[in-house]
């Protein structure tokens, strides 16, 4: 039994991502290793860009990869881009309909300090629509050099982290071009990040703000 806090049952998470293939990229191997553990939990996630088209088939195909055994409720919007400032209403509506249909136990989204404009106007709005949850901010290596100093770590074993890189240049066809995307940054990055926490690899978080219950 997975449990958050004082006894807590993990039984529904909310992921998001601006993009498709954000949340498998910042977040994969915990959502490996959440339903690894707890088959049948829900996961409400949340694309903002890619909608209708080859980018959606291949987030439909990877979450449901990423999640074996879960409920999965995907939806995946058509917003521009690169262009989310542009279409903040948009945006804001998507997450408020969201949150207005689920109430998690966890939220896996954008960090509030990523470079990336679209990144980081979803987690701005994530903060606020979910105030009374525990939102981890996942990270995405990019060219920015914007990684931080995370304060919250899920360990992943060797083959989770192998399983996480395999899936992603399996689901994903239409990134394998670029520069960035690929085995030796995916599992270069776990491995640091494994490091920081004494272990073999990890994903890592950002919390942007946490409540405690240690009991009386």
């Amino acid at each position: 039994m997975i449990r958050l806090g004082a006894g807590r049952p993990l039984e529904r998470i909310v992921a998001v991502g601006a993009h498709c293939d954000d949340i498998a990229i910042g977040a994969g191997g915990t959502l490996l290793t959440l339903c690894r553990a707890r088959p049948g939990l829900r996961v409400d996630a949340l694309v903002l860009s890619g909608g209708g088209g080859e980018r959606e088939e291949e987030e439909r195909a990877a979450l449901a990869a990423f999640c074996p055994g879960a409920d999965m409720r995907l939806t995946v919007h058509k917003l521009p881009d690169g262009r989310l400032p542009a279409h903040w209403e948009e945006a804001k509506s998507a997450v408020e309909e969201l949150r207005g249909r689920t109430d998690p136990d966890l939220v896996l989204a954008p960090r509030t300090e990523d470079a990336h404009q679209d990144h980081r106007g979803l987690a701005k709005l994530m903060t606020t629509a979910f105030r009374d949850h525990l939102v981890l901010g996942y990270e995405i290596v990019k060219w920015d050099g914007d990684l931080g100093r995370p304060v919250a770590y899920q360990p992943l074993s060797p083959d989770t982290a192998e399983r996480k890189v395999r899936l992603l240049q399996e689901h994903y066809p239409s990134q394998r071009h670029r520069p960035w995307y690929d085995r030796e940054a995916f599992l270069g990055l776990a491995r640091i990040r494994g490091i920081e926490c004494h272990a073999r690899y990890a994903e890592a978080f950002a919390v942007t703000k946490l409540t405690l219950d240690l009991g009386e």
